[in-house]
């Protein structure tokens, strides 16, 4: 497997992680009955700041996710590996590692700057395939 494809791979279990570091405190807090139901209306409970962040954080990587995953296809469809792009994988898996525990604990600016570096390794993974 190619760096591009490991990191991919890590990437998307990390999103596993994060679903169960968001789903075992919101089910804690909101109760069964709750997150069990269709959501039709608002949970009568706020979930705690963290707890919110990290659902964000959830939904967040999902976004980048596909960004990375569409780089990633890209360059293996093309043939374009190389240390360059396996560079970015690592870093975007990095970011998004670092980023996790970033929002939950709400480390600001410093969140924002990491989300940027994941986005900008995917972004020089798309443009590498361009040029």
């Amino acid at each position: 497997m190619t760096p591009e494809l490991t990191a991919l791979t890590l990437a998307a279990l990390l999103q596993y992680v994060q679903f169960a570091l968001y789903a075992v405190p919101a089910n804690r807090e909101l109760g069964p009955g709750y997150t069990m139901s269709a959501r039709d209306r608002e949970p009568s409970k706020s979930l705690s700041d963290r707890t919110a962040r990290l659902g964000r954080a959830f939904d967040n990587h999902f976004e980048g996710l596909i960004l990375f995953a569409i780089a990633v296809g890209v360059i293996q469809m093309s043939g374009q590996n190389s240390a360059l792009t396996a560079l970015c994988g690592w870093v975007y898996l990095g970011a998004r590692l670092v980023y996790v525990p970033a929002y939950a604990l709400g480390w600001r600016p410093w969140r924002s700057l990491i989300w940027f570096v994941g986005f900008l390794a995917t972004l020089l993974m798309l443009l590498t395939a361009l040029f």
